[in-house]
């Protein structure tokens, strides 16, 4: 089968598409012909080797997959042949089969394209947990989600909506914040401005949590703009640069530092993660939830999906589709 491989740790575009063996399902596992899956900006880190944990080498990468079960392994139940799934996994996504574990497996509705299926799994499980849980998100309060425009910000709107939150999206251009209010944004704010915090400033105009991706002097401002007893939410660093946070404005503002690592939300809070991916599934089924699909590229072009997120300038779920599927 075809599948990016990644030999040594090397920028994206010195990684490329061969041939592998098909990968058979062991016991508690299925097979899945993967359809499309959805790139963040983890992926990049990945493959140039600079995450904090480290694939073995040679991996595919690749975690947010949707496609439909070839092969059920031995014990596998409650999933047939044929079902329109989608999945996170640790990698092995970018390519035309991808083993795994039944127990990540989430059924895809009929009203849910594959595309929407790959943007779901990590963006927006993200933004509830973030929100709902480690914020503790109250209906009626402000939100201001900085990187707005990309799948994360996307994701986290959304979600902001859902709950009953005002939302305010910060974003560096006149498109980005176009397509924030788009999606359901209340306010949209030029987080490229020098003087953006100026709208935060007095009694009553902090907002009550900040959704941060983006990192470095962005999310040192936005610490600012917080208002007495405010969260912000530490989402990770797509501007390249971790902030140093200062402890006074927490002390003055009775204001939280909190972060929120998704990826140890199931081994650390099992019984919350179901909770909420079974949220996520029913606002999905419902059609509640859209999940936010920007560009789709094709497979032999999935260099330029990476491209997107290491560039900054995607809007919503980069997608890359690797085989055409029907539904």
């Amino acid at each position: 089968m075809r599948a990016v491989v990644v030999p040594e740790y090397a920028p994206i575009e010195e990684i490329s598409i061969g041939d592998v063996a098909q990968p058979q399902p062991g016991p508690d596992e299925v097979v899945v012909e993967v359809a499309a899956v959805g790139i963040g900006f983890v992926d990049g880190l990945k493959v140039q080797g600079r995450y904090q944990t480290k694939d073995p080498l040679p991996f595919t990468p690749g975690a947010e997959l949707s496609g439909r079960i070839l092969q059920t392994g031995q014990g596998v139940s409650g999933w047939n042949v044929g079902d329109r799934v989608f999945a996170n996994v640790r990698s092995g996504a970018l390519a035309e089969y991808c083993v795994v574990p039944a127990a990540a497996l989430r059924r895809l509705p009929d009203n849910a394209s594959y595309a929407e299926g790959a943007a779901m799994p990590i963006n927006y499980l993200t933004a509830l947990y973030a929100i709902a849980d480690r914020a503790a998100a109250e209906p009626g309060e402000t939100l201001l989600v900085l990187g707005a425009s990309g799948g994360t910000g996307a994701a986290a709107i959304a979600i902001g909506k859902l709950l009953g939150l005002r939302v305010i999206a910060a974003a560096s251009t006149e498109e980005k914040r176009e397509f924030a209010a788009g999606l359901g944004a209340d306010e949209t704010i030029d987080s490229s401005a020098p003087d953006w915090r100026e709208r935060f400033k007095g009694e009553g105009n902090g907002v009550d949590i900040v959704f941060d991706p983006v990192g470095g002097q962005l999310g040192e401002e936005a610490f600012r703009a917080l208002a007495w007893r405010g969260r912000l939410l530490v989402i990770g660093f797509a501007s390249g640069e971790i902030p140093s946070a200062r402890y006074n404005i927490a002390l003055l503002k009775g204001a939280s530092l909190v972060g929120v690592d998704m990826a140890q939300l199931e081994r650390r809070e099992p019984e919350l993660a179901k909770e909420r991916l079974a949220q996520l599934d029913a606002w999905l089924a419902s059609g509640e939830l859209k999940p936010v699909v920007g560009e789709i590229v094709e497979f032999d072009d999935f260099q330029r999906a990476f491209a997107q997120l290491s560039g900054r300038s995607a809007q919503g779920k980069v997608i890359v589709q690797v085989g055409h599927l029907d539904g």
